[in-house]
């Protein structure tokens, strides 16, 4: 089986773009400052670089915020997690689940948040975080496969996975009305229009972003690559589990990106060979199941409550 990736969280880099066009890093860090990351998860960052952090620190910190303290406790609390005894602060979920963990779901918690709230007139936000969700139990139902250690992060990987797509609907709407029309619901397309659009796609953009919310450089460089997982260059197995779970969710109803399943939604086969699947077929029919069976319970979970028109598409524009 392939050599996991071990980057340090610490150490995360900007990442080149997928299809190697030649992309201002200017423009990129312009772009990605428009959501900038709540002080909370920065002074959580912070205190990840330190050794010396203790738990407690890390807790009194998440604690400054009592909407953050109470969303990421219902998720420790819940079969996400499975624990047996209730945890009744963030302190021991720290302890009980590490601080790289807690510190990932903070950061998670935070976004849904942050970016629930850019105003967007091109999509169906209930669609995008349906799609965020079961992308992210995809992964993680993966990793679990693999397996590779802590595959909680690859479950905060899928569920961000598309936000430079928000930044880029807030930034280029016109542009990007034309890129989702050119798409028709179908993410390959619209990774491919948006790089002849503006010589990067959401997935560049993406990466950038995991970078500046202090997402470890693993998790960045799997959202920059999920379209094309080949051309990873610090994570490629998290790459190649981000793609095939993309993949999978768009073959289902609940989890496509478009609100239609799209059964012919395929899997890049270095994918599977990174993965070292010996049955993709059967392995897809089992994480889509983990996925469905899980579904409800942390999408309700995770996203704010909104009311949008049923008949919206992420993947198409509205007219």
């Amino acid at each position: 089986m392939p050599a996991k990736s071990q980057a340090n969280p610490m150490e995360a880099k900007p990442p080149h773009s997928a299809a190697g066009n030649g992309i201002s890093s200017r423009e990129l860090d312009s772009l990605s400052s428009l959501v900038s990351p709540p002080h909370i998860c920065v002074r959580i960052t912070e205190l990840l670089a330190n050794p010396r952090a203790e738990a407690r620190e890390i807790g009194s910190v998440i604690a400054q915020d009592p909407s953050l303290t109470a969303r990421l406790l219902r998720v420790v609390n819940s079969p996400f997690y499975g624990f047996r005894s209730r945890i009744d602060s963030v302190t021991r979920a720290v302890a009980l689940v590490g601080h790289g963990a807690v510190h990932n779901l903070a950061v998670a918690v935070s976004a849904v948040k942050s970016f629930s709230e850019i105003p967007n007139d091109l999509v169906n936000m209930d669609t995008f975080w349906r799609h965020g969700v079961y992308c992210g139990l995809i992964a993680r139902a993966c990793a679990t496969h693999a397996p590779i250690p802590q595959p909680e992060r690859l479950f905060v990987a899928g569920l961000l996975h598309d936000l430079g797509s928000l930044v880029l609907y807030q930034s280029r709407p016109e542009a990007c009305r034309e890129t989702l029309l050119i798409a028709d619901g179908d993410e390959a397309v619209l990774y491919q229009a948006e790089i002849e659009a503006f010589g990067f796609s959401h997935a560049d953009l993406g990466g950038r972003l995991m970078v500046r919310w202090g997402l470890p450089a693993a998790l960045a460089d799997a959202v920059a690559y999920h379209h094309a997982p080949a051309a990873a260059e610090v994570a490629p197995f998290e790459a190649a589990i981000l793609h095939i779970a993309e993949a999978l969710a768009n073959r289902s109803r609940i989890g496509a990106f478009s609100e239609q399943s799209r059964g012919e939604a395929t899997v890049d086969d270095i994918a599977w060979l990174v993965l070292g699947a010996t049955d993709p077929e059967a392995l897809s029919e089992s994480l889509i199941a983990q996925a469905d069976e899980r579904f409800l319970d942390t999408v309700q979970l995770l996203t704010p409550p909104r009311s949008a028109p049923p008949a919206t598409r992420t993947g198409t524009a509205r007219s």
